[in-house]
């Protein structure tokens, strides 16, 4: 009986198949970071195993149309913080004292695991400031140095926008 199954399990270990890329709207040069199109859907959580900047299995949150700025608005670039991962770099847009958007301008995507890690991770950190008004945000697990280096970003803007 525990041979069976043994040899089941080993069967059922070796015929799962996981996906070679995880294939971007509009196709595969189209990797598009920052505040997603009105209508577009978050992207699937990747499915990737490797040492490092892990993905979290969690799904991210669903997208929603993107706040416009205003006449009243002020759009400041925070900061461009280099990782070992690539560079990072957001444009905060507020209104009076309050954060309206952030967008992503710079996203580690020159390899496929750095995109996947920042396909993944920015609108989580998209709404995690949008909803703390500030800088003081979660990072998202397994992109913790692009979580540090948004968190950067943004508070570089922030001080622009404050002084």
């Amino acid at each position: 009986m525990t041979i069976v199954a043994t040899a089941l399990g080993l069967v059922l270990l070796f015929s799962f198949k996981t996906p070679d890329e995880i294939p971007a709207p509009g196709g595969p040069a189209a990797i598009a970071f920052g505040t997603p199109a009105p209508g577009a859907t978050s992207p699937a959580t990747p499915d990737v195993t490797s040492a490092g900047d892990d993905v979290n299995p969690t799904p991210a949150p669903p997208a929603s149309s993107p706040p416009q700025a205003t006449a009243a608005s002020q759009q400041v670039d925070g900061d461009v913080i280099g990782t070992q991962f690539g560079d990072i770099q957001v444009r905060l847009i507020v209104s009076g004292s309050k954060i309206v958007d952030v967008q992503a301008l710079q996203l580690p995507n020159d390899r496929r695991r750095s995109a996947q890690i920042s396909q993944f991770s920015e609108p989580i950190l998209h709404s995690e400031a949008l909803q703390a008004q500030s800088a003081q945000i979660d990072t998202v697990s397994g992109a913790t140095y692009t979580s540090e280096a948004y968190r950067e970003s943004l508070q570089s803007a922030l001080d622009r926008v404050h002084s």
